[in-house]
Order: structure tokens, then sequence, then C-alpha cells
């Protein structure tokens, strides 16, 4: 199962790794066919939607290196909704009501 994996994996990354590849080819081929003064807008626009393209990859990355589980921040989040996920002390009334001195051991 292991060997399935590492090949599966090999296999998304080459598959995500394709895309930018053909784009340098194509980058590398139509950059000889411009002239220059048309190659430099055309190369930041490409840029600027490159970096808008990682984005949100960037901010996820940070927010969960902020509020993720193994921060502090986010530990103690999880602690509180573990906390706050219990039965609310007013629904003890109905079952003491209904239980009576059996409800409390000791």
């Amino acid at each position: 199962m292991a060997q399935y994996e590492t090949e599966k994996s090999w296999i998304e990354t080459s598959a995500s790794f394709a895309p930018a590849m053909f784009g340098a080819a194509a980058g590398v081929f139509l950059g000889d066919l411009m002239h220059r003064d048309t190659r430099r807008p055309v190369a930041f626009t490409l840029a600027a939607l490159a970096v808008a393209a990682l984005a949100p990859t960037v901010v996820d990355t940070v927010a969960d290196k902020v509020n993720g589980p193994n921060s502090r921040r986010g530990s103690r989040r999880t602690l509180r909704n573990i906390r706050d996920a219990g039965i609310d002390a007013d629904d003890f009334a109905d079952l003491e009501d209904e239980i009576g001195e059996h409800m409390f051991v000791g």
C-alpha cells in the first residue's frame, strides 16, 4: 500500500507541475516572437496574475499557522469549543427533578 501512495503522490506532483512547464515553454517561444517593448508589460501582467493565483494558498497557510491546532490560539479555541459543547446548567434542572437523589454519586 505504501508503494501505491508514493506512486500516487508522484503522479499528483507531476500533474500539478506540468502546466507550469508548458507555460514556461510557451513563454520562451513567444518571447522571441514579441518585440521588447511588448514583452515587459506582458511579463509583469502574467507575474501579477501568478501572485494573485498563489494568494489564497499563502493566506490559508498563514492562517493555519496562526490559528491551527498546533498554535497557542488554536489550542485555546479547541479547548473552549470542547468545554462549551457540553450540556448547559439549565438542562440539569429537568434531569435533577427526574432522577432526584440518585443523580449525584458520593
